[in-house]
């Protein structure tokens, strides 16, 4: 069984790349690939027996991580009255959230949102502009967070 969760993590990890460079490029996460992640997560937590997290947990995961963002993308957008962020995101980290259940989803939030605020202030440096009304798109920051977090939280069947 071991071997249907690392191919369904390999599937997820491709899609969460791919995500990544189609949103530098394209300022789009694309449905087909936020959906390829969210179906590989059933089937691994299926296939390591529930050990990392059971159906109620990875449902609330998917549940605070595209909840979450949504209500950070209502509140920004009725501040700065336009479109602060994509819905794509909050799909991404609903997505996410199914994978790494409420702990783990939150920790990849916080730091996808850093890796974003990183990203945004090393292109600020290197073309030597500010940063006030930067404009880049946010999926690349929250897939990081969530390879990253991904990788802390099933480092056991790397070894």
């Amino acid at each position: 069984m071991e071997i249907i969760a690392i191919t369904c993590a390999l599937i997820a990890l491709l899609s969460l790349l791919w995500m990544g460079w189609i949103d530098l490029k394209l300022w789009i996460l694309p449905n087909e690939l936020v959906a390829l992640l969210a179906l590989t997560a059933l089937p691994f937590h299926f296939s390591m027996d529930w050990i990392y997290a059971d159906i109620i947990t990875i449902m609330l995961g998917g549940l605070i991580g595209g909840g979450t963002l949504w209500i950070i993308r209502a509140v920004a957008n009725r501040i700065y009255g336009m479109e602060t962020m994509g819905l794509g995101d909050v799909k991404l980290m609903a997505a996410g959230g199914l994978w790494l259940g409420p702990q783990f989803t939150l920790m990849a939030l916080s730091l996808g949102a850093f890796c974003g605020v990183l990203h945004a202030v090393i292109l600020a440096l290197k073309n030597k502009q500010s940063l006030n009304r930067m404009m880049l798109p946010a999926g690349p920051g929250f897939i990081a967070g969530l390879i990253i977090i991904g990788f802390y939280a099933y480092k056991d069947l790397l070894l």
